[in-house]
């Protein structure tokens, strides 16, 4: 658990190292501030929801987690195992993340008194671990899945928990990623990670189903598009049970499955009645046939709980200050400022020296914003970088005198 943190002084524009961890919470531009340029120190936005759950699953944890249910229990003693193979221990984010959704399931309702967590506008449950990119987000994954099948293999009749997962990914790439989700297969990660003791393996593997999809599978036709289609075929819309056979395959029997979002802030609900200026057609086609999918699979076999992790599980709201389009279901939080003091995330670098001139308009350093900056012929660097080149091509002089600046100050 992280003891210190680097406290930033708003007035000062300067850190001070402090005791205990720093509140959960993210930082928002200041009332009135143009530009959104590094003069404005920003204002910090508590996530209120958080700081309140984060002492009472500290002092759970440290009561020996009061209430599990006796695979739950084996589970968290085997995380925490220090002779676990391989020996190198869970990130402390990954254990808080997954051991908060357990707190929120199975420790005893006075434990959990006065913390209500809010929805989307939906009727199924929605719970967000915000995660950092780089904390591993993929090993929660497991760690959820496993906790959820286990559990269900070990009471059938306990409605807390599912054997039956559906694992929605933002893209083919990180669906093709996640495969390392499935017991069955050989790269898993319950094996390679040792999530899981060796004893409850085949368990898993005997109980547990996981369905991998892309969130494109997720859309549909309704009979007004299939109207405007100008071919031949003109079959109707499917109805819901197609659709579902053609969605979760294997899957489409179960019932009260639950439901992993990965990169979840693709997955936002448009507010009836409601515009959103700043957002593309294909992020608002995005978003509502995922979260459009998701209503129907609830509809007709129920989702127990949809679980997101993200690392900016943000609703756009087309407004500079987006305090109001935080996901408000967020329970547990480590961010980047968190990872990079934990050493989980690189560093970033400011280079400090610059002789790179100034741009004669803007009077700033040419590496101020160097993805937009020209170089030396007039060609801007964006369109340099993304050009087709040979693999012995040199980078852009501009971008090249960049690194050996921030070389040159890191060795010093």
């Amino acid at each position: 658990m992280p003891r210190r943190h680097w406290r930033y002084d708003r007035q000062r524009q300067s850190f001070d190292l402090a005791e205990g961890r720093r509140p959960a919470g993210y930082m928002v531009a200041s009332p009135g501030a143009k530009g959104g340029g590094t003069e404005d120190p920003g204002v910090f936005v508590p996530i209120e929801l958080v700081n309140e759950i984060r002492p009472r699953v500290d002092a759970w944890r440290e009561g020996g987690y009061a209430g599990v249910t006796a695979a739950t229990r084996a589970l968290l003693e085997h995380w925490h195992d220090p002779e676990r193979v391989p020996p190198q221990k869970f990130f402390f984010c990954q254990l808080e993340a997954i051991e908060t959704l357990i707190w929120l399931t199975e420790a005893s309702a006075a434990e959990r008194v006065g913390i209500e967590i809010p929805g989307d506008g939906g009727a199924f449950r929605r719970l967000c671990n915000k995660m950092a990119t780089g904390t591993g987000k993929t090993i929660v994954m497991a760690m959820l899945i496993a906790w959820q099948v286990l559990n269900k293999a070990a009471n059938k009749q306990d409605a807390r928990f599912s054997k039956n997962a559906l694992v929605i990914a933002p893209g083919l790439t990180v669906r093709k990623r996640l495969a390392v989700l499935k017991p069955e297969g050989h790269e898993n990660y319950y094996e390679q990670f040792d999530i899981v003791p060796p004893d409850m393996m085949q368990t898993l593997r005997a109980h547990g189903r996981v369905h991998l999809i892309n969130w494109h599978k997720l859309g549909w036709e309704t009979e007004e598009k299939i109207a405007k289609k100008k071919g031949v075929d003109k079959r109707g819309a499917k109805s819901d049970e197609a659709w579902l056979r053609d969605v979760l395959e294997d899957m489409a029997k179960a019932r009260n499955l639950i439901v992993i979002n990965d990169e979840a802030h693709h997955a936002w609900r448009i507010p009836a009645g409601e515009t959103i200026k700043g957002v593309s057609r294909e992020e608002k086609e995005e978003a509502t046939k995922w979260i459009g999918g998701l209503d129907r699979i609830h509809k007709a076999r129920e989702i127990l709980t949809c679980f997101d992790l993200s690392a900016t599980p943000y609703v756009p709201s087309g407004k500079r200050n987006v305090e109001e389009a935080l996901f408000g279901w967020i329970v547990s939080d480590f961010g980047l400022n968190d990872s990079i003091e934990a050493g989980l995330v690189k560093t970033p670098r400011v280079v400090v020296r610059d002789d790179a001139g100034v741009d004669s308009r803007t009077f700033k350093s040419k590496l101020y914003h160097i993805y937009g900056a020209k170089d030396e012929h007039g060609n801007r660097i964006r369109d340099d970088l993304n050009r087709k080149a040979e693999a012995t091509e040199s980078l852009p002089q501009l971008v090249m005198n960049a690194y050996l600046l921030l070389g040159r100050d890191w060795l010093e």
